[in-house]
């Protein structure tokens, strides 16, 4: 009875000690349960800038109004666009009658596969010795998070990860709340709105051995400006040096020039030099499955063994967290790759949209010179992929916003696919009247 009544006095001052440190760390929340509410002191987060350039366009009611912000490829009418490759594999997946069942921890076999090939190339050495380790994600925001959640629990939290200057501005937080320290490296050169190459090497060799990198593989969001081949190679080398670690962020492969081949040669080229990397890949862009969230990430590992880890902890890593990702997406991409007709159709579709990014570069960079503007515009067409980075200023974007319901970002970054021939003209126009004060 005594050691009874001594473990209850125990538990009695365990428990109040226990609850005088909540009420010590947690003041507010205990403040809030108090007023009645236990949300009462949750502060209103600010808008997402992106998101909430778009509601500011929907509640613009001008004829002129147009939208670059978002991200999403439209057609010449402004108009969200299906691939009629797509179409034609939603009908054969339909047919299929198949059931929906779970996918599993790693998605759909079929689809990842697939999925690495796509990236890494079928004859790929790395695939055929089987040092790839791939699982299905919830798209590219989904692979990049499992990244960071890799990193942090095996590189250690805190370990320094490194992002361009600029980069998508989704990354500071996905990296941040995955418990890895943000850092930057040069990357954009304001004065050129090129490559600061000296820059990006500088940076690299000046990290702690050991860090880790993001790089994207093509069509660098959001300035649209890629390292040459010759400089990827440079870096390539430099990394091996140095010992970093790599995460590719591959997001546009075959949407930035129409050619997977060219959009995909810098992960290749690392895979071949014998880099053991992580790559995070989307079909939102390329296969303009948006809304279905289709994404890998995948390793590139030194052996076969090695890559069974990898992928052991990829799924304990994903299991607590979403389980497993929707098969929707993932079945019509892998219906398009596996058919004789559709992966062509595919090629082709890719390639008519990459074709029209391009042609409306032109075509704003011809308008902008047409008009006598006396300021550079060979960036427009220098640069490549959905994203442009003009090199307006925020009082011109501002000025842009309110007296030409034009829609960019603070920074100066337009999505090209927002341009048409019906709205290229006066967004030059406006562009010439908003620059030509300078």
């Amino acid at each position: 009875m005594a050691h009874a009544n001594s473990l209850l006095l125990f538990q009695k001052v365990a428990f109040c000690h226990t609850n005088l440190a909540l009420r010590k760390i947690l003041p507010s929340f205990a403040a809030s349960n108090r007023a009645g509410s236990t949300f009462a002191n949750i502060p209103l987060g600010p808008p997402d800038p992106i998101f909430g350039l778009t509601d500011a366009f929907n509640k613009d009611t001008s004829p002129k109004k147009v939208s670059l912000g978002v991200g999403a490829y439209r057609g010449d009418k402004g108009k969200p666009h299906v691939l009629e490759s797509v179409r034609r594999a939603e009908k054969k997946v339909l047919e299929a009658k198949m059931n929906h069942e779970y996918a599993g921890i790693q998605g759909v076999g079929e689809y990842v596969q697939l999925a690495l090939e796509f990236a890494y190339g079928a004859d790929s050495t790395a695939l055929k010795e089987k040092r790839v380790a791939g699982s299905q994600t919830i798209s590219g925001t989904g692979a990049c998070r499992l990244a960071g959640e890799f990193y942090a629990r095996f590189m250690g939290k805190g370990s320094p990860l490194y992002l361009p200057s600029p980069t998508w501005g989704n990354h500071v937080p996905i990296f941040r709340d995955a418990g890895l320290e943000v850092k930057r490296y040069r990357y954009f050169d304001p004065e050129t709105n090129g490559l600061d190459f000296k820059g990006v090497l500088e940076d690299v060799n000046q990290a702690p051995e050991g860090s880790i990198f993001l790089l994207h593989a093509c069509a660098h969001n959001p300035t649209g400006v890629d390292p040459s081949e010759e400089q990827w190679r440079e870096l390539s080398a430099l990394f091996k040096r140095k010992g970093h670690a790599i995460l590719f962020d591959a997001a546009y492969l075959g949407f930035a020039s129409g050619n997977v081949e060219k959009d995909a040669f810098a992960l290749r080229h690392f895979a071949m030099e014998g880099h053991n990397f992580l790559m995070a890949q989307s079909f939102a862009k390329n296969f303009g499955l948006y809304g279905e969230r289709v994404g890998t990430l995948s390793a590139v590992c030194a052996s076969a063994e090695e890559a069974k880890r990898v992928e052991s902890q990829l799924k304990i890593l994903i299991r607590p967290m979403y389980s497993n990702p929707p098969i929707y997406g993932a079945r019509l991409v892998a219906t398009i790759l596996t058919d004789p007709e559709l992966k062509p159709l595919f090629y082709k579709d890719c390639k008519a949209m990459a074709d029209r990014i391009i042609e409306m570069r032109s075509l704003l960079r011809y308008s902008m010179e047409k008009l006598g503007s006396k300021l550079s515009w060979r960036h427009v067409t220098d640069q490549i992929g959905m994203f442009c980075f003009t090199g307006l200023r925020p009082a011109e974007v501002a000025e842009l916003k309110e007296k030409y319901h034009i829609y960019i970002t603070d920074d100066g970054r337009i999505s090209i696919a927002g341009l048409n021939t019906a709205n290229v003209q006066y967004v030059a126009a406006s562009f010439h009247a908003v620059t030509s004060k300078r």
